[in-house]
């Protein structure tokens, strides 16, 4: 059975959120009087992560990662600063411009003729609207999906079936994911049951239980991988 839809997801896999995110957080933090050291930085990063990891298992709302990350953070330096006014001010930093991931443009002028492309994505609909206007890339795709908008996250199985019931005529051993998060998007594809295809640029061995299809460690191997799956 040859593969029909592939889905898409985006910060990190096209577009590179890190790079993204640490401007909008410095300029954040500037505005607010921090000087973000790297130590700050770091801080921030793994608050961060340890809220969307959260988000992930349904523990919290997505609301509350975006103020909770600040307010761990500025409870750590011991600043009396508003974490609702730092979560304003960084979404807008970060809505404006986009740095793709090397070979992504290249990647999506090559997919689009051949496949079905969905873009399947777990973050803040005003930013997620913003960097792709800012890419110019929406065209690339025949539906995007945000999770703010679906109303569920990767990697619920909830979220990905509201998916595939936009998709016409889905059949699940025609599509597949592509995706940088083992535990956003390759668990949430072996949870709805397609193929799964981990997007793994630094090469970072996988000592979890989540064990994906395939591995890529370049967007250029994606065409031909989809070729012969």
């Amino acid at each position: 059975m040859v593969i029909k839809n592939v889905l898409l997801d985006l910060d990190d896999t096209i577009l590179d959120f890190k790079k993204a995110e640490s401007q909008a957080l410095c300029k954040t933090l500037r505005s607010l009087g921090i000087e973000p050291s790297q130590h700050i930085v770091q801080l921030y990063s793994d608050y961060n992560l340890s809220q969307w990891k959260r988000l992930e298992r349904g523990e919290i709302t997505r609301a509350e990662v975006k103020v909770n990350r600040y307010r761990l953070l500025f409870d750590d330096l011991g600043v009396d600063v508003s974490p609702e006014k730092a979560t304003q001010i960084y979404e807008d930093n970060l809505c404006i411009g986009h740095y793709f991931i090397q070979g992504a443009p290249e990647m999506l002028k090559k997919l689009k003729d051949r496949f079905d492309l969905y873009l399947v994505s777990n973050g803040t609909k005003r930013v997620q609207e913003g960097r792709l206007f800012s890419a110019g890339i929406s065209g690339y795709f025949k539906e995007i999906f945000i999770s703010e908008d679906v109303g569920y996250n990767k990697p619920s199985k909830e979220f990905f079936d509201f998916c595939f019931s936009c998709i016409p005529d889905l059949k699940k051993e025609e599509t597949v994911i592509i995706g940088d998060s083992l535990t956003s998007d390759i668990l949430g594809g072996i949870n709805s049951g397609i193929k799964t295809v981990w997007f793994n640029p630094n090469r970072n061995k996988n000592d979890s239980d989540i064990k994906p299809d395939y591995e890529i460690s370049s967007l250029d191997e994606a065409e031909k991988l989809l070729e012969n799956l």
